[in-house]
């Protein structure tokens, strides 16, 4: 056990562990997991797409329900358990937030829901929450935290929202070369780009933060993408991050809601595993290529010459722009949310697996939170408290 507290990310007026464990969905980061890590003194993110996957009263409500009202309705109470559970299984330590997709059809009910059922903070990807102020107005106690890629993305929501007379509380800077998921690009060619390096981000960010007289406002800086080692987190908090955060590592740890045989997909992905392809989300994503994906990339573009409007297979319109759904031609051609249900119940063959590129802390090992945790802060001396 590490005894010396050095290092903390600030918060609201919390201080918090600087180890942040992103969003994951669906399902694979819900009230287990994130409130697993708020415990310990870190903050624990709840994704909340199609959160009714954990809950089989709900499930049994919409079982092949094309009502997307109902649907909607639905998740939007499974989002306020998961959140209710994680806090008291945090009992009161560490943060717990809420992440959700810009991109998603429900975004604002989303926002709104996390806010009403406690979530200390909500997490906003997949687009420029340029709205976040004023649909969070009612509660300024939430933290808002917009996940970014560089420092002009960064300049953009800081203007924007100092309008409203509102600034983020903190700022994930994604780096999209190595994180998993939805990345922040609009093509991936643009994905080695050196503007999106943590040390190019940090440093320009602070530039920004003094250009825009916000330097007081400490505004936290949390670096997200390819991080593993104690050494990387010590360098990291060195060049101005104020915490790091970590999606696919959480994801296989015992504490991570999804199937173990989703977390043995991540755990023993190799390199040669790993690609990155257009979503149906308009956005390049990074997964393992397990056999439905496999089998995807090699007809999408095939699927892509055909792609034209048609129903929602789901029902529920789960994306506000879909590739397959609005037949957008250089999107994805596939349901996202079937494939990510699948992966969240360990199905191998049908399943979409995302995850990150780098190798995870513990290779093919599946550890607990706190082992996570402890190992990442070893170089920095921060210890996990004992009592948790």
């Amino acid at each position: 056990m590490l005894e010396t507290i050095v290092e903390r990310l600030r918060l609201k007026g919390k201080a918090l562990l600087p180890v942040v464990q992103g969003g994951m969905g669906v399902g694979v980061s819900a009230h287990r997991l994130a409130g697993s890590v708020a415990a310990l003194g870190g903050m624990g993110t709840i994704s909340s797409v199609d959160l009714r996957r954990h809950h089989p009263d709900l499930m049994a409500r919409t079982h092949k329900s094309k009502d997307s009202s109902l649907i909607d309705m639905v998740n939007l109470e499974a989002l306020d358990r998961e959140v209710r559970k994680a806090k008291a299984l945090a009992k009161e330590c560490g943060a717990v937030a809420v992440n959700i997709m810009r991109a998603v059809s429900q975004y604002a009910a989303y926002v709104k829901q996390a806010c009403e059922s406690g979530a200390d903070a909500v997490v906003v990807g997949a687009g420029l929450p340029l709205d976040l102020p004023e649909l969070t107005a009612d509660h300024p106690n939430v933290a808002l935290i917009p996940i970014l890629s560089d420092a002009r993305g960064i300049q953009l929501v800081l203007r924007k929202w100092m309008r409203k007379n509102r600034l983020p509380d903190a700022i994930v800077i994604e780096n999209p070369k190595f994180a998993a998921g939805h990345l922040g690009l609009a093509d991936i060619e643009q994905m080695n780009d050196p503007m999106y390096a943590f040390p190019r981000v940090l440093e320009e960010t602070r530039e920004v933060f003094k250009k825009l007289d916000v330097e007081k406002e400490n505004i936290s800086l949390i670096v997200a993408g390819g991080i593993n080692n104690p050494e990387q987190v010590k360098t990291l908090l060195g060049q101005g991050a104020d915490a790091i955060q970590l999606g696919t590592a959480f994801a296989v740890t015992e504490e991570g809601d999804a199937d173990i045989r989703f977390k043995q997909v991540l755990a023993q992905a190799k390199p040669e595993d790993i690609v990155t392809f257009m979503s149906v989300a308009g956005l390049p994503a990074r997964a393992v290529r397990t056999p439905w994906l496999d089998s995807y990339l090699h007809k999408e573009s095939k699927l892509q010459a055909v792609a034209q409007e048609r129903a929602c297979s789901e029902g529920f319109d789960c994306l506000a722009h879909c590739g397959l759904r609005d037949g957008v031609a250089r999107s994805g051609q596939f349901c996202i949310d079937r494939r990510l249900a699948y992966a969240l119940e360990g199905d191998v063959d049908r399943g979409l697996f995302f995850r990150s590129s780098e190798k995870l802390p513990f290779g093919d090992q599946i550890r607990s939170v706190r082992d996570l945790m402890e190992f990442l802060l070893q170089a920095v001396r921060v210890g996990v408290p004992a009592h948790a």
